[in-house]
């Protein structure tokens, strides 16, 4: 949710630290701050809203010493005293914090019995000031030893001591990863923050707290002792997280397809089969994601229905708890994640752990908290995503479980092949030709008040996806459906006008346009998504068939009508409302 950047070096603090800040805009924020160490004093701006133009400019001094933040509010309304970071009565410590503190009315109480005053309203301010009160008897390190080990909840935590100039970092279940420069160091709650000056990178465990001060070292909590963390290269560069020539993040992605799905395909053929071979030998398959990645679990279970005689059940990781009476060791749960940071899924993991489950994922980050979770994992390799709306690495996700299905049924070389044919259709999906014809599109809909989807069998999941990504970005009321459930009671909400996506395969489309005629009859603004225009369409977008890979294909128009709808009603497709890219809180 929150973002966080701290650094330690040669340079300005203040200008490394406030445009690393504006990187992790993507996250979400309705607030943000900046404090640095200039003289022996720590000093701070915090402001409510977005950083803007001459925000950029904030100068703090020559401090090369600082720790900055954007706020989601959770605790405390959004204001300037209840942005971060926040300062210690007697302003020789100042934080940032991600995450809740579950137990901060019973640790305010403790310490306003101890004569700590507090000024804003949020949980996080406990953190300084705890870190005050054992700062009495013994150092800094020792300190926030103390107040982590007394803070329940999930965190990522920075701490910077004025009369040191030590930066002391911490996480427990939200992420956190430091960044080694050349006479350089960050701490960031994700790469992009720091892409622009360095690919060497240390991903913090649980537990983890580390010590940057003349040099860098490491202690676990949990195991109580010092510990060693390897420096790690990581392929994305900076050019990949900056937009280019494209005016915003997400039509960059979009029009990314074309090379993430060639390395989502790119696998180490063993790794592929041996997801494969593992499902096969479970008892009880689960897939377990949430929002787009649950969409693109549901159409791997379709896949593996279809083709195996596997069953496969899609989870929403936030309901999974409902499931563990049935997770055993000779179950399979595979979790789908873009960022490997979503609490509910890292919960969902340590359930099935817990029930002697076999875990394994798929994910975007490598050294994410997931990929230290699972027995092992495939990487997407879609690069990073800094748009809020999951588009590249949705694709991605249905194209790794693609060719694992083809695996299961003992066909991966097949898969391989159909699933590179499939990328020159995306090529064209994702040309500028299609982002114009698909414009038009969004001029008759962006008044509307309502849309539907509907699909049958594997277009069943894109109906629904459709729906996310249409609601997401551009606000209108959206909602997808199966096309046999329309009779049950949604075709009662189709007036004249309203506008319904249809999609429909080359073959077995009968009971699909049966549906489709349904809410034509009652007055439906047809749009067709298919390999052929069909006379009750009132719209038609030409997707070649792709078999049992439409999912892919034709998802993408509906990405760029959704960033077409957003962009001409005035909103920010990079930064919907009240959308994070990583839920890291409950």
């Amino acid at each position: 949710m929150c973002g966080i950047v701290a650094y330690k070096g040669r340079q300005n603090a203040s200008e490394i630290i406030v445009p690393s800040l504006k990187k992790l805009e993507y996250r979400g924020y309705d607030s943000w701050g900046i404090a640095v160490i200039n003289e022996n004093n720590i000093e701070y701006v915090k402001k409510s809203g977005r950083i803007e133009g001459e925000d950029i400019e904030i100068n703090l001094g020559d401090a090369n010493i600082g720790i900055g933040h954007t706020r989601w509010a959770t605790h405390g309304s959004v204001t300037d005293e209840n942005a971060h970071p926040h300062l210690s009565n007697d302003g020789n410590v100042a934080v940032v914090h991600n995450g809740i503190i579950e137990n901060y009315k019973e640790l305010k109480k403790f310490l306003e019995t101890n004569d700590f005053k507090f000024v804003s309203e949020t949980d996080s301010e406990i953190i300084p000031n705890l870190i005050e009160y054992y700062c009495k008897n013994v150092r800094f390190k020792t300190a926030v030893k103390r107040t982590l080990k007394r803070i329940k909840g999930n965190y990522s935590i920075v701490a910077i001591e004025r009369e040191t100039g030590i930066i002391c970092a911490s996480r427990r279940g939200s992420p956190l990863v430091l960044g080694i420069g050349e006479d350089a160091t960050f701490v960031a709650s994700d790469i992009p923050a720091f892409l622009d000056y360095t690919t060497n990178v240390v991903y913090l465990y649980d537990g983890d707290i580390v010590l940057i001060d003349e040099e860098i070292s490491f202690f676990n909590l949990d195991e109580n002792v010092e510990v060693k963390r390897e420096i790690e290269k990581i392929e994305w560069d900076a050019e990949q997280a900056k937009k280019g020539n494209f005016k915003h993040y997400m039509l960059k992605e979009i029009s990314e397809q074309v090379d993430s799905i060639e390395r989502a395909i790119t696998q180490d053929k063993e790794l592929i089969e041996g997801f494969a071979k593992d499902i096969k030998k479970a008892r009880n398959v689960f897939l377990v994601a949430c929002g787009s990645s649950y969409h693109a679990s549901l159409h791997g279970s379709y896949l593996l229905g279809k083709n195996t005689s596997i069953n496969a059940i899609p989870v929403l990781a936030s309901e999974f708890k409902n499931y563990i009476n049935f997770i055993d060791q000779e179950s399979l749960i595979i979790v789908i994640s873009q960022s490997g940071e979503t609490v509910d899924v890292l919960d969902a993991v340590k359930m099935a752990k817990e029930q002697k489950g076999k875990v394994l994922a798929i994910v975007n980050v490598q050294g994410s908290s997931l990929t230290r979770e699972v027995e092992k994992y495939i990487l997407m390799n879609a690069g990073p995503e800094i748009g809020v709306l999951s588009t590249k690495t949705y694709t991605s996700q249905l194209a790794i479980l693609s060719l694992i299905s083809y695996s299961v049924n003992n066909k991966y070389k097949k898969g391989l092949k159909a699933l590179k044919a499939l990328i020159k259709y995306v090529y064209a999906l994702t040309s500028k030709n299609t982002r114009e014809y698909l414009k038009k599109l969004s001029r008759n809909l962006r008044y509307v008040e309502h849309i539907y989807t509907i699909g049958r069998n594997l277009e069943y999941p894109t109906a629904l996806e459709s729906a996310l990504k249409i609601k997401e970005v551009s606000y209108i009321h959206a909602e997808g459906f199966a096309g046999g459930e329309l009779k049950h009671g949604t075709i009662a909400l189709i007036e004249k006008g309203t506008p319904c996506i249809v999609f429909v395969p080359e073959k077995n489309n009968e009971e699909i346009i049966s549906n489709m005629i349904e809410v034509k009859s009652r007055g439906a603004y047809i749009i067709g998504i298919g390999s052929k225009n069909i006379e009750e369409f009132d719209f038609f977008i030409k997707v070649r068939d792709a078999g049992e890979l439409n999912s892919i294909c034709q998802i993408i128009p509906i990405q760029i009508l959704a960033y077409h709808l957003a962009v001409m009603k005035g909103h920010d497709p990079d930064k919907p409302r009240n959308l994070a890219k990583s839920v890291t809180v409950k």
